[in-house]
């Protein structure tokens, strides 16, 4: 659970700098709020989750009132954003596409980086096939992988002309490259991916192998200015805390300038599929 912690950690370090920022130090401040002096410590050392009471003493305490709803955010995120596969999933990746459904439904602008594979949005009923039955051989959870993938494919139903909702994805060119079944589920994804970016409703980058690094980012989706969410090897980590949302749209738009694309990214696509048309 190496994301919740570090979350925890950076929660304790900037708590820890509003005590300093008052020249108090734990044992004066726990003595002012009441608390045993452990509970300073286990809070900045990120063994504690402070409660929404504790922020909101801590900031009137040390005279950071300002800090405080932004502070509160994180609270919450640390507490009820990280969520555990095995307990979302626990009946089956399918309920969680139909979460995806609902979430995707309710957003007017959705924008995605993906470094591994082609986004979710974007997949083919067998390239989906794939992806999905590797999540649920990996994370052992009950097989329903016929129910997910249709629903899956549900979810393309949002790119179709008649709504306002607009979609920008950026992925890594070794996403064209990844493989996901065999050449033939590539070769049908990638064609597929090349007719996409004619859809007006999308808009699609790619980011070339050789571009520079310029933010450290794992694949995540934004949902407007709200939320995002960051799927880990054993966690899906929803993230509504505004403060790291920005984080994540300025990360955005870093890729953003980095990718190319209209021709010069269907260039890199049928660069790829020519490597897998020779398979």
């Amino acid at each position: 659970m190496t994301a919740v912690n570090d979350a925890k950690r950076d929660l304790g370090a900037r708590l820890r700098e509003l005590r300093r920022a008052a020249r108090l130090n734990g044992q004066q401040l726990a003595g002012l709020a009441g608390w045993h002096p452990a509970k300073i410590s286990r809070i900045e050392r990120g063994h504690q989750i402070p409660s929404e009471d504790d922020i909101q003493t801590w900031c009137r305490l040390t005279g950071a009132n300002l800090h405080a709803s932004d502070l509160i955010a994180s609270v919450r995120n640390v507490r009820a954003a990280y969520l555990e596969w095995q307990r979302i999933a626990a009946s089956g990746l399918s309920r969680r596409q139909q979460q995806s459904v609902e979430i995707e439904g309710a957003a007017r602008l959705v924008r995605g980086w993906e470094n591994e594979l082609i986004p979710g949005l974007l997949q083919t009923e067998p390239y989906a096939r794939g992806v999905l039955a590797v999540c649920i051989d990996f994370s052992e959870i009950p097989d329903d992988l016929d129910q997910a993938v249709e629903t899956r494919m549900l979810r393309r139903r949002v790119l179709e002309p008649g709504s306002a909702q607009r979609f920008a994805f950026l992925l890594s060119e070794q996403c064209l490259y990844r493989v996901v079944a065999d050449a033939t589920v590539m070769t049908a994804q990638l064609e597929d991916l090349s007719e996409a970016m004619s859809n007006k409703k999308l808009s699609i980058g790619i980011v070339p192998l050789a571009a520079k690094f310029l933010c450290p980012t794992t694949s995540f989706l934004m949902y407007d200015e709200r939320m995002v969410q960051v799927e880990t090897a054993t966690a899906e980590l929803t993230i509504t805390q505004p403060r790291e949302v920005r984080m994540y749209a300025k990360a955005f738009a870093i890729l953003s300038r980095q990718a190319v694309y209209g021709d010069d990214a269907r260039a890199l696509v049928r660069r790829a599929l020519d490597r897998w048309r020779a398979d």
